[in-house]
């Protein structure tokens, strides 16, 4: 019963017209938010690389760029880290009271 009491006081105030675009700029809205989880979706699929590893070369040079990969998020952690912790430094006036 509430819910059909705020429906007709928007149709009200809003008018029909104006309700209608709005449900219709929510529909693209929905649309264009599904669109781009799907293209997200199929981008992160792509990344997917598989390499044959035959030799011991290629295997050693996997080895090599898993070791850099793994540096490089290990640095970004640590920046991360390293920026909330300074983030929380603001001034306290508690003796000022």
């Amino acid at each position: 019963m509430a819910l059909l009491l705020i429906a007709t006081a928007v149709l009200v105030l809003f008018g029909r017209g104006k309700v209608s675009s709005l449900m219709g700029e929510v529909g693209k809205g929905i649309t264009a938010f599904k669109k781009g989880v799907k293209e997200g979706s199929e981008e992160g699929d792509s990344k997917v690389e598989t390499k044959e590893l035959n030799t011991p070369e290629d295997i050693e040079q996997a080895r090599a760029e898993l070791a850099a990969e793994r540096a490089r998020l290990d640095a970004e952690r640590a920046r991360v880290a390293t920026d909330s912790a300074l983030r929380d430094v603001t001034p306290r006036d508690t003796d000022k009271i």
